[in-house]
């Protein structure tokens, strides 16, 4: 436990030395700089109005009680070594709006009441009213971005090269760690918060239950509240000054304290740290506010998803869709060294929530360079200028690097990958990468190639002398290096490389360095210098070492040069790409000579795209796929899409688990439009509980249920979406959930009801009346390439939308909603029903089916007062369901499959996921059984 901690110190006092641009509170082009408030990190705090200074001390986060989320175990003591403010109470809507007032934070309208806590609101709305309140206040900001994306109502969706910095003074978001220590010594829910058993579910004003031990309101109740971190894992150890995870990983998940105005105070805890959903930096409802902490955190440690120490945190800092401005596309992997761990790093820019992954082993890792499929990824363990043996390797492009193998040859270095005429893929590589400043020793070296293929490599083949590592062109008549001279071999004419070539020295002998052949049929070369006379000539200026990328024509003349961002030189510059959306990948070393940022540099307009930050990268290598590999679309027409929007059916700027769902229902919807005959909507329980595969031709159906939705989001896929474009739709099975009836759009159990209008595809589509005239031929094909999440597209693609979950039995029965709601919500229940027969009303007069789906349940639920998880009285439930049952009498189109019978089905635990949805298994039986019933019914299928 000492060494561990000790290592973890070291790495992050080493992180902190290594990264001298780490301590400044803001980056030069972000707006959010500020003039400083001449306070200094190190002295003691001052005590701030509205808020409590809390000294520093231990803390328990997580638990080792299993009945909690694995995210929430097990028990991590936490070292807080610093002393920080914490807000009296959550940030209130008065205080928002006079701030907004003074400042240029947006507005989003009035509460009710200026003392009820500010609501409905995403992690960069806090964000940003964090830095406004520091600006005012003539303070330093904690937070930093480039570009700031807001949804139709104000909200921030998306900071764009957000990065937070714990060592500044600055008003920001408390760390879980601090929230918890502040909460948990004063912690008593049952006497003083606003809960589901006296809120009437409904936010109060700030303090209006009392306050706490320590003087603190609402850290229990009233509304959750932001916290700071990313949604990381625990580990059984000491952590001082924990900060959460480096990133969000592939859900991007965020913190959520504190019960609300619906929880019991029973079951309110200061370990629980999400919501019944997943939780991202841009979701937004009303139970969710914040509160702010002020302050700095010394030596802040982060702890990866496995619960080591992260010694270097590496950010990315542009989105996706501003890759694919420059690019052309999405599918995109950017693969660098990170030199502090000395990892191999990539970022897949084709997966909707961006994050770091690296490659953890011992192995020396230089020069990545990923395969032509984008599966592999080739590398090196001497960098170029390093003479010596080196060894190449090929593993695959994932977490694990699984298969890896070595080339079994004495010495390669700087592989590159080509795909020959005769469509070989080939890694040419070096014998040496050293200096080729001296005749002799660059002959002595000499350029290979070999075949891979099936996970190995074939048999070397020698193509020339001399170590060309910068390149060969596609039809093989030009290659070219640089460590010291900028060397080229240039076929003869009417020859190749290995036939009849000669070679020659470019930029008038002078030092050049990260050579690059462009491999878009231009013969042009990148490479860097050190500020020679040739290129200062060419410039029209003298300039620095590296501070500029030149580029050269196929006879080596000079043709363009692209200067760095003031404050930096360039390193490590490689062609990306290919075509007219050729650009360079290259690194920025700034005045002390650390490498902190790679960018995306454009030839076409000279612009710098600055593409992730941290302490010391190298070799960035971005790879950039443009073919197309979706289905075949059908249809004509000329209309041009949007390519920013027009796919877009998730929140861009950070996605949950249901975003993702949203985009490949839609994906689905547009590929199979053709085919589909049923379509199955509905919540989680017919995502997880009907199985498109299960089905017997001729139905050919398509999973389009989406979890946390209710009758208006059902709908709104229906008529704009289902209804207009499956012309051959003959029946819609859909799930009745009557003890969710009284959900309503602004209620955490239906998350897409207003949700969508952030999302761009949706309003692209809503803004073209749903492609109702005319549809785009395009359009499935872009939705298929868009980015999503490989680990859901594996299961959701095959699957036909259809969530596969393994049987754990039905467990205990679980209740989370009030059993008396019909007693407050019965229009909310009358509205949701009138929907449902206005969409039986509207099937009836296309001659479709609608088979509504009563789905089992815990059976136990017989042993409460609820009928279901959401509540609902038992005794009300017969009658709702006889209701529904009726309308068969004027709606013969529609039929009811109660197939939980009041708890008394025939689904045991072999076919149960959990308390409220079926397992695979289970989910194979309802759908033999509601396939039984279609066959039963008069359809003409059109075989």
């Amino acid at each position: 436990m000492r060494f561990l901690l000790a290592v973890s110190m070291f790495s992050v006092l080493f992180f902190a030395c290594s990264n001298s641009e780490t301590p400044i509170p803001y980056d030069e082009e972000s707006p959010e700089s500020s003039e400083s408030s001449g306070f200094s990190a190190f002295e003691n705090l001052p005590e701030i109005e509205g808020m409590i200074l809390v000294h520093g001390g231990t803390v328990t986060l997580g638990t080792d009680d299993d009945k909690y989320r694995p995210s929430e175990r097990p028990a991590m003591k936490v070292v807080l070594d610093y002393d920080f403010n914490l807000d009296v109470h959550e940030v209130t809507c008065g205080e928002y709006r006079e701030l907004a007032k003074k400042t240029g934070l947006k507005d989003f309208g009035t509460c009710e009441s200026d003392s009820l806590p500010l609501s409905n609101v995403t992690y960069y709305d806090a964000v940003l009213f964090a830095n406004a309140k520091g600006k005012f206040e003539r303070r330093d900001t904690a937070y930093t971005y480039s570009n700031a994306v807001y949804d139709t109502e104000g909200h921030c969706t998306n900071l764009e090269g957000f990065s937070f910095h714990p060592e500044v003074v600055a008003y920001r978001l408390p760390t879980e760690a601090e929230w918890v220590f502040a909460a948990s010594q004063g912690w008593d829910p049952e006497n003083r918060s606003w809960n589901a058993d006296n809120s009437e579910y409904r936010a109060h004003a700030v303090c209006s239950a009392g306050a706490d031990s320590l003087g603190f309101c609402d850290l229990a109740g009233n509304v959750k509240e932001w916290v700071n971190d990313w949604a990381g894992g625990f580990c059984d150890t000491i952590v001082t000054n924990y900060v959460g995870a480096p990133d969000g990983g592939a859900l991007g998940e965020r913190v959520l304290k504190g019960g609300y105005f619906s929880d019991r105070a029973s079951e309110m805890n200061v370990v629980a740290r999400g919501d019944e959903y997943t939780v991202v930096a841009s979701t937004r409802a009303e139970r969710l506010g914040f509160r702010l902490a002020f302050g700095f955190i010394p030596n802040p440690v982060w702890l990866g998803t496995d619960g080591r120490v992260v010694s270097s945190i590496v950010t990315p800092l542009a989105s996706a869709a501003s890759l694919k401005a420059l690019t052309g596309s999405f599918k995109m992997i950017l693969v660098f060294r990170n030199d502090i761990s000395g990892n191999l790093a990539y970022i897949d820019y084709n997966e909707v929530n961006l994050s770091v992954t690296e490659i953890e082993d011992d192995m020396e890792v230089f020069h990545p360079d990923v395969s032509p499929d984008g599966m592999w990824v080739a590398f090196c363990t001497k960098p170029e200028g390093v003479a010596g043996k080196s060894e190449l390797y090929v593993r695959n492009l994932n977490k694990e690097g699984s298969n890896l193998v070595k080339l079994d040859v004495e010495s390669a270095a700087i592989p590159r990958w080509r795909v020959l005429g005769d469509g070989d893929t080939v890694i040419v590589y070096v014998t040496d990468a050293g200096n080729n400043k001296d005749d002799a020793a660059f002959k002595s070296t000499s350029t290979w190639q070999v075949k891979f293929a099936g996970g190995k490599f074939g048999a070397p083949k020698k193509l020339f002398d001399g170590a060309f590592h910068g390149g060969i062109s596609e039809d093989n008549t030009l290659a070219v290096t640089g460590a010291r001279l900028l060397r080229a071999r240039i076929a003869n004419s009417g020859s190749t490389l290995e036939q009849d070539a000669r070679d020659a020295v470019w930029y008038d002998s002078a030092q050049a360095c990260n050579a690059s052949l462009a491999q878009d049929g231009s013969k042009r070369t990148a490479f860097l210098d050190f500020g020679g006379k040739l290129g200062r000539k060419f410039a029209g200026e003298s300039y620095a070492t590296h501070e500029r990328i030149l580029v050269a024509d196929s006879s080596g003349n000079l043709v363009q040069t692209l200067k760095a961002p003031a404050g930096y030189t360039f390193d490590h510059s490689e062609w990306a790409g290919d075509g007219e959306t050729s650009n360079i990948v290259a690194t920025l070393a700034n005045s002390a000579g650390a490498h902190t940022k790679i960018v995306l540099v454009s030839p076409s307009d000279s612009s710098v795209l600055k593409l992730v930050s941290g302490a010391e990268l190298w070799h960035p290598c971005l790879w950039v796929k443009k073919a197309n590999s979706a289905p075949v679309d059908t249809g004509s027409t000329e209309f041009v899409l949007d390519p920013d929007s027009a796919e877009i059916y998730y929140n861009s700027s950070g996605a949950s688990t249901n975003d993702i769902y949203y985009r490949y229902k839609m994906e689905l919807l547009w590929q199979y439009r053709d085919s589909i005959n049923v379509a199955v909507l509905g919540s989680s329980r017919a995502l997880r509980g009907v199985n498109p595969n299960e089905f017997r031709k001729p139905v050919f159906a398509v999973n389009m249920a989406i979890a946390a939705t209710v009758i208006d989001a059902h709908s709104f896929l229906f008529y704009n979406y289902v209804l207009p474009h499956c012309k051959n739709l003959k029946a819609v099975v859909i799930s009745i959930d009557l003890d969710r009836g009284a959900n309503t759009g602004d209620n955490s159990n239906n998350i897409f009801h207003e949700a969508y209008k952030s999302y761009p595809g949706y309003v692209y589509d809503m803004n073209h009346n749903f492609w109702k005239d005319s549809f785009p031929p395009k359009l499935a094909s872009m939705t298929y390439d868009s980015p999503g999440s490989q680990e859901m597209a594996k299961k959701l693609r095959p699957a036909k939308g259809f969530h596969s979950t393994a049987s754990h039995g039905w467990g205990d029965p679980v209740i989370t909603g009030d059993s008396c709601w019909m007693d407050k919500r019965e229009s909310i229940y009358r509205s949701n029903f009138d929907l449902f027969v206005e969409l039986l009303k509207t099937c009836k007069k296309r001659n479709i089916y609608v088979i509504g789906v009563i789905f089992p349940t815990n059976p136990r639920y017989a042993e409460t007062g609820a009928y279901g998880y959401a509540g609902l009285r038992r005794s009300e439930a017969p009658a709702l369901i006889q209701e529904l049952a009726e309308l068969h009498e004027t709606y013969p189109n529609f039929i009811l499959m109660d197939e939980n019978k009041m708890g008394n089905h025939d689904y045991g635990d072999n076919l149960a996921n959990d308390y409220s949805h079926l397992s695979r298994s289970g989910a194979a039986v309802l759908t033999a059984r509601i396939d039984s019933l279609i066959k039963t019914l008069n359809i003409d299928f059109g075989e």
